[in-house]
């Protein structure tokens, strides 16, 4: 929100009304007048789903401490978030959908209200809060997380049995309350009660578990800041497995409550990870996080997802590695480098697609330039695959074939206009110069047109921004 200047002559009387209530500002001053503390707005400025996310705030970490009990399905906990204050802020927002009793700001009772269909949580701290300053925001919740949906999903897995939390774009605000936006990266810590003689599979790195009496809770921790929608935990039945790779330490864990069967083909499937992160550093570099994984559950899904550093997959058997070869691409691309907006998605799923082709072209397979010739012969210029806007395809299309097919070939395409050596060279100046961050779809053209020092706007508008099929030219990598 932009504050307009106060005149002269109401300097003095704002300071003073300031100073009243607690309030003197740094920016008090005669050069730069006092500006009120604000509401910081109920979404980060995404235009595909405006709630997403929260103004005002920038979160550093998440400390989840939450219970799960299978009989009742039932969730409580208490999350920790610290955060700092981008703007003077008299209340705030977290994204969550559960039922909340309590809220404090730095240990003092805060009040708060669930606004916009019960997705927003809005605190309001005893006193405001000054941009720049950092904060600890904890709130205590208990809920039925299956009850609630938003943006027409119910993103809550359950069974008996097993429970998952996977889905995007949305999956944080059924556990826990977060600024729920690619664009603000943070630490995720999570400790998870169950009863006894249960798993849980989270992130990163497995810190502990302490066993009680009837109940033990399994304590997780990732070392790099991540997206909200990627945190995850699974808790039921697991068969784990771990080891080393070449340096780097792995875990995978298949459910139980799957056939004897189809457990041990999915476990085969898991153990394909650290292989697959190794080939596919050859063509990107070093794998960006400090532990790898992955999870396969008993729930029908019906899709799998990148939860960093431990993607997870409903139960395929045990040849899908292409499926094992998306979701560990993804680890570089979107989730090391994020998307800026949703509509950045085929940033995420065409590079994570074109990273299969390669697999393929390097196993024995189909080259990547033989399936985009294949893609582009057998694709009617009538198809709705050529009618979406891959760079801006919409809220209801960011998971479209076409976001996905679409994507993959105009980096093939891209490869064929800018030669082989070029074509790497972007793609690892993208992760090295945009690692850890978040990037936009202009940003990474214009990085292609600089390392390959070709103007590329034709080629990008053509395969990007056109709901038509690409004609067949040499400027558009058809050769």
């Amino acid at each position: 929100m932009t504050s307009r200047a106060m005149p002269r002559p109401l300097l003095a009387a704002a300071i003073c009304a300031a100073m009243t209530v607690g309030l003197t500002s740094a920016t008090a001053t005669a050069e730069a007048p006092f500006v009120a503390p604000v509401d910081g707005a109920s979404g980060i400025g995404d235009p595909y789903w405006p709630l997403d996310g929260n103004g005002g705030i920038d979160v550093t970490s998440y400390e989840i401490r939450n219970s799960y009990a299978f009989d009742t399905k039932r969730l409580a906990g208490r999350t920790r978030v610290e955060l700092t204050a981008t703007s003077d802020l008299r209340s705030l927002s977290l994204d969550f959908l559960l039922d909340v009793s309590k809220v404090t700001v730095d240990g003092a009772a805060a009040d708060f209200t669930k606004t916009d269909e019960g997705h927003e949580l809005r605190i309001t701290p005893a006193e405001p809060l000054l941009a720049g300053t950092d904060h600890a925001v904890v709130v205590s919740y208990a809920d039925h997380p299956a009850s609630h949906s938003y943006a027409g999903e119910n993103s809550w897995l359950a069974t008996s049995r097993e429970v998952v939390t996977m889905n995007e774009p949305h999956m944080a605000p059924w556990w826990f309350p977060s600024n729920d936006h690619p664009q603000d990266k943070a630490m995720v810590d999570v400790r998870i009660r169950v009863p006894n003689g249960r798993e849980v599979i989270s992130n990163g790195k497995l810190k502990g578990r302490q066993v009680g009496k009837r109940s033990t809770t399994w304590h997780w921790r990732a070392d790099e800041p991540m997206v909200p929608y990627l945190a995850f935990f699974a808790a039921g039945d697991f068969t784990i497995a771990k080891g080393v790779h070449k340096g780097l330490p792995w875990l995978v864990a298949v459910s139980q409550a799957l056939g004897q069967v189809d457990e041990d083909a999915s476990m085969r499937l898991m153990r394909k990870t650290p292989a697959v992160v190794a080939g596919l550093e050859k063509d990107l570099g070093d794998y960006p996080f400090s532990v790898v994984g992955g999870l396969t559950t008993s729930i029908n899904s019906g899709f799998a997802l990148e939860n960093q550093t431990r993607p997870t997959y409903p139960a395929v058997g045990s040849s899908y590695t292409s499926l094992v070869v998306h979701e560990l691409a993804h680890q570089w691309f979107g989730d090391d480098v994020a998307v800026q907006q949703w509509r950045d998605i085929w940033l995420n799923e065409g590079f994570a697609t074109f990273m299969e082709w390669r697999w393929s072209e390097k196993h024995g397979g189909r080259t990547a330039a033989t399936i985009l010739d294949d893609y582009y012969s057998n694709v009617g210029a009538e198809s709705d695959f050529w009618q979406v806007t891959v760079a801006d395809p919409g809220a209801a299309k960011i998971f479209d074939d076409s976001v996905y097919g679409r994507g993959a070939m105009t980096l093939q395409a891209l490869r064929n206009r800018v030669g082989n050596q070029d074509f790497w060279r972007i793609l690892r100046t993208w992760i090295r110069e945009q690692n850890g961050g978040n990037g936009s779809s202009e940003e990474f053209e214009a990085l292609a047109a600089r390392v390959s020092g070709e103007d590329l706007t034709g080629f990008f508008t053509a395969w990007l921004r056109t709901a038509a099929k690409p004609a067949k030219s040499a400027d558009n990598g058809l050769l």
